[in-house]
């Protein structure tokens, strides 16, 4: 969870909301009403690709009977070409659930138009982080457009499964020169099937990080697989005191892609031991 301080910041500011409508504002209201004393900065949220085979009121039904309430918004839900008032519709339907949409993507760009597409959207959507996967040559052009907008662009690491961006050091060393704008969307589970140390590459790259892929692998390698949460060879109670220690205010969103076409018992495991883990480590702290 977080405070509305925090989300305003990992939104884009107060210009984020100014375009939201007023029910999506009042989620967001709801969320910070609720919110225990000592929480932490981070929030939980849900990745929408964990949805690719659910329609809006189906993915938003689990997300209530779990108990999150963000989600980063992906185009199946809401398309690229979606006009104005459809935009509003769907925001409205996320507040009845108690949802906010904070982000948009990932979105793969492969031509400037595409580029131009995708800021334009987040614009009309109402948000200012966009998770992207451009090639590289677009890099010097993404950067022009982030200082155009003053939105926040965060790049996902894939793994070893593509060449383009497989891991945390990858998308440094193309971004480093660019705009601090320019940041990651931090896949911990392909991170860790890289061979990499996603807890390491948090604290090393954390000024950068700006959205998180919340999730653990079966394996340190590209066989490794999605699974629940407790149960894979990431040290998720170490990846949680090192979201205190860089005091990282942004999405933990769970992308959970194991049983996809029924997900939820999974998702509940999943949020459930993150939950957990939050909940237990910070007793211990008190």
């Amino acid at each position: 969870m977080t405070t509305r301080r925090s989300f305003l910041k990992s939104a884009g500011g107060s210009a984020a909301l100014a375009t939201m409508s007023p029910a999506a504002i009042a989620s967001v209201n709801r969320v910070e009403a609720n919110k225990a004393p000592g929480e932490d900065l981070f929030k939980l949220g849900m990745a929408g690709y964990t949805f690719v085979n659910f329609n809006l009121d189906q993915s938003l039904e689990m997300m209530k009977k779990t108990d999150v309430h963000y989600l980063c918004i992906k185009d199946f839900h809401l398309p690229l070409t979606s006009t104005p008032e459809q935009i509003t519709a769907f925001h409205e339907k996320l507040a009845k659930s108690g949802v906010t949409g904070y982000a948009v993507g990932p979105i793969y760009m492969i031509t400037t138009q595409e580029v131009d597409n995708a800021f334009a959207y987040a614009k009309r959507v109402g948000v200012k982080l966009i998770i992207g996967v451009p090639n590289t040559e677009l890099l010097p052009y993404v950067d022009k457009k982030v200082k155009e907008y003053d939105f926040r662009y965060a790049i996902h690491n894939h793994g070893p499964d593509i060449a383009l961006y497989p891991n945390a050091v990858s998308i440094y060393s193309a971004i480093k020169d660019l705009d601090p704008r320019i940041g990651f969307c931090f896949d911990m589970g392909h991170d860790r099937r890289n061979g990499d140390d996603p807890v390491a590459d948090l604290q090393t790259y954390a000024k950068r990080i700006f959205d998180i892929h919340l999730k653990n692998v079966t394996a340190a390698s590209k066989e490794g697989k999605t699974c629940e949460l407790g149960r894979g060879v990431i040290d998720i109670p170490a990846f949680v005191e090192m979201l205190r220690k860089v005091k990282y205010e942004g999405s933990c969103s769970l992308e959970y892609e194991k049983d996809m076409k029924d997900p939820l018992a999974g998702i509940a495991e999943s949020v459930g031991y993150f939950k957990g883990v939050c909940d237990a480590s910070r007793k211990r702290k008190s």
